[in-house]
């Protein structure tokens, strides 16, 4: 068997880690092409993590790089497109909902590759997202569906999908998390702002939803840092929001704004802090199992277990909604949450051993 296996930014590099570990193992009967499409092109969003995580060089870059929407996934359709045409494979593998995991999908299905889409089926059922169209469009052409809940399952049921296609294996993520847990490195953060254990807030901000509007965005981060309690809040700050922050000039003693992390010294930071603000989807699975408070700053999410079964709880975007969680997480009163089921760092060992029967 042929396999493409395509990663494109940030997220999708820590769901491949533990699929090519296992694949490694199996090498004489899968042959697997690792392509980076280049939708993240900065090294602090991707580069380092192919180190961190043990991830070989990718056999090809297609070095999409910046754009719209639009221009990244026509670029990565073209670019992707010409490889299978000079050098097909028989099974193209996507994860999670990037840009890069609708385009190559498409690319690959008109030449009649079939399509593996890995954490399928999640749905925030809010199209204004451009994951959740990402996300309609690969399952909509998918041949074979490896999920990470029951949830999901239902949500491609409930689509028409036959049982027979759908494989509930767990979540590559966290099988990432718990193989690496134990390198945990501080980052000069810890030191730099004297962090002790329990002791501070990570947050982490990039949603249009969120930044894009500077006065929006300027009372939010006014209702965390008020709802903080003089605690540090150690910011990480993504490209996108950097930009919006210039032209705001939020200042607070216990803010603390750096450059984004490697994924070894990022998640040091979440296992140890008191709680985590986000708006990120990711970081509330880690957080579910690092059995740290999240607040999640959105009004709605794909990965609902985090909320019924995990830390997580739905804050919403308005910043009225901040104040009464961080009440509840001051007092003690914040779930301790369990760990949803398969999310036990096997998922990609069953992923590679069901490859085997296609």
């Amino acid at each position: 068997m042929k396999l493409d296996i395509i990663a494109g930014a940030r997220p999708n590099f820590m769901k491949i880690a533990p699929i090519i570990e296992e694949l490694e193992k199996v090498s004489h009967k899968i042959q697997y092409r690792l392509i980076h499409t280049g939708q993240h092109y900065d090294k602090k969003m991707s580069g380092n993590f192919f180190e961190q995580l043990g991830i070989p060089e990718p056999n090809v870059n297609l070095e999409v790089g910046s754009g719209t929407q639009a221009e990244q996934t026509a670029r990565i359709m073209e670019r992707y497109e010409e490889l299978l045409l000079k050098a097909p494979c028989d099974w193209c593998l996507v994860v999670g909902d990037v840009t890069s995991t609708m385009a190559c999908s498409i690319a690959a299905k008109k030449l009649g590759v079939g399509v593996i889409h890995v954490e399928g089926g999640i749905r925030s059922h809010d199209i204004s997202m451009p994951e959740e169209i990402n996300r309609m469009v690969t399952d909509s052409i998918t041949d074979i569906f490896y999920t990470t809940s029951e949830v999901a399952n239902e949500n491609l049921r409930k689509l028409g999908h036959n049982e027979d296609k759908i494989r509930y294996v767990g979540n590559t993520m966290i099988d990432t998390l718990l193989n690496n847990m134990s390198r945990f490195t501080p980052p000069a953060a810890w030191n730099e702002f004297n962090l002790i254990e329990k002791g501070y807030f990570v947050m982490t901000l990039h949603r249009p939803a969120n930044v894009d509007e500077e006065e929006k965005l300027k009372r939010l981060i006014d209702e965390i840092i008020k709802g903080a309690k003089d605690l540090p809040i150690v910011f990480p700050v993504h490209p996108r929001t950097a930009k919006i922050l210039k032209g705001i000039g939020i200042e607070a003693k216990n803010l603390h704004m750096i450059e984004p992390l490697g994924y070894l010294e990022f998640n040091y930071l979440v296992q140890h802090a008191f709680a985590v603000v986000t708006d990120s989807g990711g970081i509330t699975e880690e957080t579910t199992v690092m059995k740290v408070p999240c607040m999640t700053l959105r009004d709605n999410t794909e990965r609902p277990e985090t909320i019924t079964v995990g830390t997580n709880e739905l804050v919403g975007t308005n910043p009225d909604n901040v104040a009464p969680f961080m009440e509840k997480l001051h007092n003690g009163e914040w779930k301790s949450g369990e760990i949803p089921n398969l999310w036990d760092g096997h998922t990609a060992e069953r992923i590679v051993q069901d490859l085997l029967t296609l």
